[in-house]
């Protein structure tokens, strides 16, 4: 049956956790008060998500197996940097179902939108609409379509979100759902074949692509653990050089940059979850590799607004 939810966040944590049918492990990159928003939206086939976020962030995600999406800006702004690659107010791109595991940067606030379908659904109607298959191998279609197309499909998926927060009610009826679907696909279509500027899929990203791929699983071995760049570079097989200029393509900021910003993530999760009544802010500090503790209970404060230890008084969640 359709449906669909709209809430609001105050927390990294909560709203990464909150996005049905994907992993996202979110770091923030700038210090203030993170909000967010999600709309989340499924009909008979498609799944509509809105994300409208207000602070410059990185995240490593991991989308939902056997599905085919598009992303979008959703208003005119700053852009974001998806596998390293730009995409403006006026471009669109592609998932396929080989690239699921990907990294997304917002360098500032930013709203936008994803339309994802199964893709044996979607391989049949682009073929027979654009004339190929848009889920065959490759790492991603960058497409930047017709101003009248991009116009028409964010008008649909603002229109969508709108009738989750206002009148919810109105998308769990199946012949509105299917209407409203169907309008989608089709928009979703004449963006992605419809005549507009596809860019090429350059052999640099891809090698990136793949290094950057090689990085997340050394960084995923180690979940709970600091993990510094001598060893990272040993394991992944490449130059300290090479690993800062695929970091700062995907990531937006260097591999020691992101590396210390993760290590102050897990420890804000750690204190979160109150280890056990004698956990002290020390041994949570010294776990993820924090040995000055006066300089880390500072930049704990200024990037998350409050001090460890109000953290760790807090009851675990």
């Amino acid at each position: 049956m359709p449906s669909s939810a709209a809430r609001s966040f105050t927390d990294p944590d909560d709203y990464a956790s909150a996005i049905p049918k994907a992993t996202y492990e979110i770091t923030i990159m700038q210090r203030g008060q993170f909000a967010a928003e999600l709309v989340h939206i499924e009909l008979h086939s498609l799944l509509l998500r809105h994300f409208a976020e207000h602070l410059p962030r990185t995240a490593q995600i991991e989308t939902w197996s056997g599905q085919t999406s598009i992303g979008f800006l959703t208003r005119p702004g700053a852009g974001i940097i998806t596998s390293g690659t730009p995409v403006s107010s006026t471009e669109v791109i592609a998932r396929t179902p080989h690239n699921q595991s990907h990294y997304l940067v917002l360098p500032g606030p930013a709203s936008y939108g994803t339309i994802s379908l199964p893709s044996d659904k979607i391989a049949a109607i682009s073929t027979a609409m654009v004339g190929q298959d848009l889920t065959a191998p490759r790492e991603f279609v960058h497409v930047r379509p017709a101003p009248e197309s991009v116009a028409r499909l964010q008008g649909l998926h603002r229109a969508a979100c709108d009738l989750a927060v206002h009148a919810p009610a109105v998308l769990t009826q199946p012949e509105a759902a299917s209407g409203l679907e169907q309008a989608l696909i089709e928009a979703m279509m004449d963006c992605l074949g419809g005549g507009g500027e596809a860019f090429e899929d350059r052999a640099a990203l891809r090698q990136h692509a793949m290094i950057m791929r090689r990085f997340r699983r050394a960084v995923e071995e180690k979940p709970d653990q600091a993990v510094f760049i001598p060893e990272l570079c040993t394991l992944i097989g490449v130059s300290e050089r090479t690993l800062r200029v695929c970091c700062q393509e995907h990531l937006g900021m260097s591999p020691k940059r992101y590396l210390l910003l993760r290590r102050m993530h897990l420890a804000r999760r750690g204190l979160r979850e109150g280890i056990s009544p004698k956990t002290t802010v020390t041994e949570i500090a010294t776990q993820y590799g924090f040995w000055q503790f006066g300089r880390f209970a500072g930049e704990f404060k200024a990037l998350f607004g409050e001090s460890p230890s109000a953290i760790l008084a807090r009851p675990a969640e």
